[in-house]
């Protein structure tokens, strides 16, 4: 069988990344409408599609990737496809109601992709991500019918019940032989909580904010992050994003518990942001450097640069929190919000720059880019020691390849 090139598969691989790409940009363009500062496109339309489209549209299309790249099946990639295209039609002249059915039936796909990683290996922590994926069909499906705010519990169920089972996987040697277990009784009590939403929902919400407080203690207690902090190079950096992720996500806990439901003003915006920015966006930027190399078969090398957009996520973040939603000084609720964005497409301008860098340095002086008649990538010696040092890496840093 005739060995498929790196570049191709790179090439092939990416198509699937740019319509994650287009709904980040759109939902940050969104962003700044929203908070009332010049957007380079002013649209009533993709204002009202800022939520779903970083939430399903940007992360959901990203794990959705990552996922189909461990099944290694073709059909895997279906759900990241059917979600970038919900995002493409979100963003076009077409109907909003074409790119919700894309975004349910993307989820759905989602789902299945979990159900063939389960079914392959009937571990805990794969099936807490899958019925991550079903909270993220639930809000899918009522976007049909609800606006956005009302849906957000599942969206935050989504992402903390897929980001938190990884961090459990990567944990294991730390955790008790019951971690599984204890990761699935939390699952279960989450999705009670959330469930509760849609008929009580300020008993829905001090519930399922009392379990991802739990789940948070849990998790911080285990989490190689407390030890590799004290490292130097990309393991503490990872470390101090997972952290401060964690830290946003309590502060979102326990605002739904002692505050109760949400669904505008000020405490809404806190809830929202602590979970979508400081900790999902977290997680991205601690995960980046290992996933994205092993999702893309290129080399994303750390860089001491990344701490700036790392800092400024949660600098923005805490400005628009604390002296703009509980202080009500809108400007610093502006200034915090635009920090926000420029440390996002920062975070990726800077991870670009040291992909292409990275790429160039891993190739030897002197030779050519790979044609059809070099030899195979198995035989190179730089794509050997390339897949070395990720592997130390992801060791290193407690972050799960999929490759």
């Amino acid at each position: 069988m005739q060995n498929v090139r790196p570049g191709g598969v790179a090439l092939s691989r990416a198509v699937f990344l740019v319509p994650a790409g287009l709904a980040m940009l759109a939902g940050l363009d969104a962003a700044l409408l929203l908070v009332g500062v010049g957007a380079p496109v002013r649209s009533d339309r993709i204002a009202d599609l800022h939520g779903m489209l970083m939430v399903a549209g940007f992360l959901g299309t990203l794990i959705a990737m990552e996922r189909a790249v461990a099944l290694r099946h073709p059909l895997g990639f279906v759900a990241p496809g059917l979600l970038g295209l919900g995002a493409i039609a979100l963003l076009s002249p077409a109907p909003v109601v074409l790119g919700q059915l894309l975004l349910v039936d993307g989820s759905i796909a989602f789902v299945a992709v979990y159900a063939a990683l389960w079914r392959r290996n009937r571990d805990d922590v794969v099936a807490v991500e899958m019925l991550g994926a079903v909270h993220l069909t639930i809000a899918s499906i009522l976007w049909l019918r609800a606006d956005v705010p009302w849906l957000m519990p599942w969206l935050v169920g989504f992402l903390v019940l897929t980001i938190c089972a990884e961090r459990v996987e990567l944990a294991r040697l730390a955790m008790p032989s019951t971690g599984g277990r204890t990761l699935v009784l939390h699952a279960a009590a989450l999705t009670l909580g959330l469930v509760l939403t849609l008929a009580w929902p300020d008993a829905g919400a001090r519930a399922s904010g009392l379990v991802i407080a739990s789940i948070v203690i849990w998790l911080v207690r285990h989490d190689v992050a407390r030890r590799t902090i004290r490292a130097t190079g990309l393991p503490r950096f990872s470390a101090a994003a997972l952290l401060g992720g964690y830290v946003w996500l309590l502060l979102a806990a326990l605002v739904w518990l002692f505050a109760g439901a949400q669904t505008e003003g000020a405490l809404y915006d806190v809830v929202v942001h602590a979970v979508m920015l400081g900790f999902a966006i977290s997680m991205v930027m601690a995960h980046a450097p290992i996933i994205l190399p092993a999702v893309l078969k290129r080399p994303l090398p750390y860089r001491s640069v990344m701490w700036i957009p790392l800092a400024l996520m949660h600098v923005g973040l805490a400005v628009r929190v604390v002296a703009g939603d509980l202080a009500g000084q809108r400007t610093a609720w502006q200034v915090g919000s635009v920090t926000n964005i420029v440390a996002l497409l920062l975070f990726f301008v800077v991870a670009a720059g040291s992909s292409i860098v990275g790429l160039g340095a891993a190739r030897p002086r002197g030779t050519a880019a790979p044609t059809a008649t070099s030899t195979p990538p198995a035989a190179s010696p730089a794509t050997s020691t390339a897949t070395s040092t990720a592997t130390s890496t992801a060791t290193s840093t407690g972050i799960r390849s999929p490759s």
